[in-house]
């Protein structure tokens, strides 16, 4: 074999399932083809993981305080250079750990969300984080006003994610990164802004079934509307609500809510004052076979987002997959979806722009079916795992230089770090390659 001909091996440092995040999801949904293009051991700090997925990697646990590179290297298999991929998401329960681990270990992050406020907050309140390591990362990135930030936060007087709106806080991973994977144009742009590591985009993937569902829906009955998924504040489901409640006596509509909701009885009080119980159902988890039939039947999914850091969608991805209908919140990485695969709301004015949708698509179910089929079509263009395995060996293979052109990066900020008297002409040469 030519060495051109050897495949990369890859360390994939992720959450797994059966990890109640979707980036466990996202890593299951890409191992086969993820496995063929490159030699791949998966590694978690999870004491189980579904033994499924040895069928087509390694899996290997790691203890996050004290795995080093060489344990990395001697836990792989095959020929090619060794490149470490950290998963990096916004919850403590799943990444408290890989945040540790990118404190001591080089590796190519792949940044799923730029707030990580609130994983910061949470790790040092668990005590999986010292406060000290990120008061000063975000003094040393942001100056006095970002110290000022994290100290308000760990006391107390500002929320994590009140904090995150105004530094989403992903420059805390950046610096032993040697590269970092973004999955939206608003990130990238984010990350390369910083000039400390080389960045690359990918499209969020996700497996298509097999069979492309028919995007028609039901022409008769209620309107069935969904929301799934980890619905937090920002998923706009109080909104949602109250957009529904001047129409319980003029359309005839079902919602089913399922999932795992930030707090469940403050919905349920609010379908109560609002009259909504009939018609609202909170279901909870429900098994996948129970959520693709809601989506199959679904004439529109409520997908909305605010505030939003410019995080790609898994639950998108799922909703075009389903060939279903979404109605996302007009910013972030939703603007720049293609006009025909979604309908687009407004912040300003969201209500009334919601409630003028669901007349539309009750006077008109076609409509659903149209956006339906444009999504699916995206899907399958543009977010396989195939097109997705490709560009993570690429990112192995110009992993070495970009590992060279990182450690310049950090000694030179370093070195900048320590003379504050510098000629100032140097120091904005310097920094153009940081």
């Amino acid at each position: 074999m030519t060495g051109s001909a050897v495949r990369p091996r890859v360390h994939w440092v992720s959450p797994l399932p059966p990890a109640e995040t979707d980036i466990a999801h996202y890593t299951a949904r890409i191992l086969p083809e993820l496995a063929e293009a490159c030699e791949l051991v998966l590694w978690t700090d999870a004491e189980r993981w579904d033994r499924a997925l040895e069928r087509h990697a390694i899996v290997r646990r790691l203890d996050p305080d004290t795995v080093t590179s060489r344990d990395f290297a001697m836990g792989g298999r095959g020929r090619g250079a060794d490149t470490l991929f950290v998963h990096i998401g916004n919850s403590a329960s799943f990444h408290a750990g890989f945040l540790r681990l990118l404190r001591r270990v080089p590796a190519v992050v792949v940044l799923h969300d730029l707030a990580i406020q609130e994983l910061c907050h949470d790790a040092i309140r668990k005590g999986s984080l010292p406060a000290t390591f990120y008061e000063a990362e975000m003094a040393r990135w942001h100056g006095q006003r970002g110290g000022e930030l994290a100290r308000a936060v760990r006391e107390g007087r500002v929320s994590a994610f009140e904090a995150a709106q105004e530094i989403p806080g992903f420059e805390i991973v950046l610096d032993r990164a040697i590269g970092v994977l973004v999955h939206t144009p608003a990130a990238l742009e984010a990350v390369a802004a910083t000039d400390a590591v080389p960045v690359w985009q990918l499209e969020l993937p996700f497996r298509p079934s097999l069979r492309a569902p028919s995007p028609a829906r039901s022409c008769t009955g209620p309107l069935r509307l969904v929301q799934f998924g980890y619905i937090g504040h920002n998923r706009r489901l109080m909104e949602v609500l109250e957009a529904l409640a001047p129409l319980a006596g003029e359309i005839d509509f079902r919602f089913d809510i399922m999932g795992k909701v930030w707090d469940p009885a403050a919905v349920r009080a609010r379908l109560r004052a609002l009259g909504l119980e009939g018609c609202v159902t909170l279901h909870g988890f429900v098994p996948e076979p129970e959520l693709d039939r809601h989506l199959a039947e679904a004439h529109l999914v409520f997908n909305l987002r605010h505030p939003t850091m410019g995080e790609a969608s898994g639950s998108q991805l799922r909703i075009w997959n389903a060939a279903a209908a979404a109605a996302v919140t007009d910013q972030g990485w939703y603007a720049g979806l293609p006009a025909e695969t979604v309908f687009r709301i407004p912040l300003e004015g969201e209500a009334e722009a919601l409630r003028a949708l669901l007349r539309r698509l009750d006077a008109d179910r076609t409509l659903c079916a149209r956006v339906g089929a444009a999504g699916r079509a995206h899907l399958e263009a543009r977010h396989t795992p195939a097109l997705y395995a490709r560009g993570i060996t690429a990112i192995a293979r110009e992993a070495d230089a970009a590992a060279r052109d990182a450690l310049i990066a950090r000694t030179a900020r370093r070195l900048l770090a320590r003379t504050p008297s510098a000629d100032a002409l140097y120091r904005a040469a310097l920094s153009r390659h940081l």
